[in-house]
């Protein structure tokens, strides 16, 4: 029997448990997490026609060896660009072609050019049999390293071959800068695009004020 005048800590963390259930909504099992990134990705199809198709499925997966990921749904034609040349770039789309970006993301590169519809400039990489946009400010080129079928989408593992960058974007420090780039992020059960947001604090040093207190 509980001693009078103690707390019943099982009914204290029932407490706790309910309170939490009523300040969170349970949304079920969803895609969903802010934010997700705008990256354009190019590819040459059989033809060497070169094609891009815009993502918001993908992040950096490794740091040595550096490696990006992106996951395709096997519809798209960028899907077979991809499997049959075993390379592709990732282009960090920007505000300043958002409208582009867009358009990449909603129209296919089987029966349409692209590029010649959208008046951007596709470089071949002389690195990876892919192409890149040259208005675009931040560049990874990958050779595909792995193939992860997962359901509706399959994950390409892209190992970084090389980074290009505009030098308009970096800093006095020659670092790249991301208030320079200016690049898209994603809202996807929204649909709705946004900038970054202000500058708030530096990495592995505003948590030590957490130590400091």
């Amino acid at each position: 029997m509980r001693q009078a005048g103690l707390p019943d800590t099982a009914a204290t963390e029932k407490d706790r448990n309910v309170r939490r259930n009523l300040m969170k909504k349970s949304m079920g099992a969803k895609s969903l997490i802010f934010p997700m990134p705008v990256w354009v990705v190019g590819s040459y199809d059989k033809d060497g026609k070169a094609n891009a198709m815009t993502v918001a499925y993908g992040g950096i997966c490794c740091s040595e060896p550096p490696c990006v990921t992106v996951s395709l749904r096997k519809a798209t034609y960028s899907y077979e660009c991809i499997v049959s040349r075993g390379t592709f770039t990732v282009n960090v789309a920007t505000e300043a072609h958002i409208k582009e970006a867009d358009y990449f993301g909603i129209v296919s590169g089987k029966n349409t050019d692209k590029f010649a519809v959208t008046g951007l400039t596709p470089v071949k990489s002389d690195l990876v049999d892919a192409p890149y946009i040259e208005e675009f400010p931040l560049i990874l080129e990958c050779k595909l390293a792995q193939t992860i079928r997962l359901g509706l989408h399959t994950q390409f593992i892209g190992e970084i071959v090389d980074v290009k960058i505009d030098e308009a974007v970096l800093d006095d420090g020659g670092t790249p800068d991301i208030e320079k780039v200016k690049p898209l992020i994603y809202a996807t059960q929204m649909r709705r695009y946004y900038g970054m947001g202000e500058y708030l604090g530096d990495g592995y040093t505003i948590g030590k004020e957490i130590i400091k207190s």
